[in-house]
């Protein structure tokens, strides 16, 4: 059969096409996870001009706006080589078959199951992001947006010995924070005087309250793409005189002080090891079949209560 491939053709409109199974090692597709943030962006038809080269996947086809085929979060089992009979993820976006060349395909680790193992694009990010924000043993962190890679950022950070997390978010999040090791707060009730904060909510009102919260001197990790949005921020009054700061963090980037020794490889080969936690498939909100995708897509990144939401082949 014909390898077939999710298209976004125009805003909130995708659909099925033949594919070609490429070059290398096969694969055939087990699970994919939707990144709702950036796919939203993308099936909107909203990636900034001047970010869509920066904004490309590692297998993209076709060109922003449309048509184009995206994704990154792809579990499948290689058939032959080396690597046959093994499940492998794959920066590969939603595609039932298709070939790599070895070297891009990442054998998961024993003990990771691959309905979970969809989460490691998402985990590799939020990673960085813990990299990037210097939080450290013993701090009071607060993530400001309990989506998915708050959520995730929100596991990590709470391994931290000693370090006291608050996931922060409009939505009732509690349970799923508390499953994490976390404690959970609404934007009224928000702790303040933080360690460090991180941003994650893609929003004006969160970045805002992100810098409430942080402490005399703390850094605000902005983990949020914003698009074309203008974010106005008040930068008067605390900002200055608690000589607060706010960085930004991308995947795309390791940390410059871990560039010596740090591989993307190695980054996303960790990220894995980092998913063998059971309490983490809380965070898979739903499951839809392949074959039903492009009608269910635009409702499945419109819906606020989408963390991650895995496609079955």
């Amino acid at each position: 059969m014909t390898p077939r491939a999710l298209w976004c053709i125009k805003p909130g409109q995708a659909e099925l096409r033949p594919a070609a199974p490429g070059e290398g090692v096969a694969v055939r597709a087990l699970f994919s996870g939707i990144s709702r943030g950036t796919e939203r962006l993308v099936l909107s038809g909203d990636v900034p001009a001047a970010e869509r080269d920066r904004m490309r996947a590692p297998f993209q086809e076709g060109d922003f706006p449309f048509p184009v085929k995206y994704g990154y979060a792809l579990v499948g089992q290689a058939t032959e080589g080396a690597l046959a009979g093994r499940p492998v993820f794959a920066l590969f976006p939603h595609q039932d078959e298709f070939r790599l060349p070895e070297d891009a395909l990442i054998p998961l680790p024993d003990g990771l199951p691959p309905e979970r193992a969809v989460l490691a694009a998402n985990m590799e990010t939020a990673l960085n992001i813990l990299w990037d924000s210097g939080a450290g043993p013993g701090d009071r962190i607060a993530i400001v947006g309990g989506g998915l890679v708050g959520l995730l950022v929100a596991s990590l950070a709470a391994r931290l010995p000693g370090a006291e997390v608050t996931v922060v978010d409009l939505q009732d999040r509690a349970a799923l924070a508390r499953s994490m090791g976390c404690a959970f707060a609404h934007p009224d009730h928000a702790p303040t005087g933080q360690d460090a904060v991180i941003h994650a909510s893609a929003s004006q009102a969160g970045l805002t309250l992100a810098l409430s919260l942080a402490g005399p001197q703390a850094t605000i990790t902005e983990a949020s793409w914003h698009g074309e949005c203008q974010v106005a921020l008040p930068l008067g009054a605390a900002f200055h005189s608690q000589r607060l700061r706010i960085i930004s963090s991308q995947v795309a980037s390791i940390p410059p002080d871990r560039v010596p020794r740090w591989t993307y490889r190695r980054r996303l080969a960790k990220a894995l090891d980092l998913l063998r936690d059971d309490r983490l498939d809380a965070l898979i909100s739903g499951e839809t079949a392949f074959a039903a995708l492009p009608d269910a897509y635009a409702a499945i990144l419109s819906d606020p209560a989408t963390l991650c939401h895995r496609i079955r082949y």
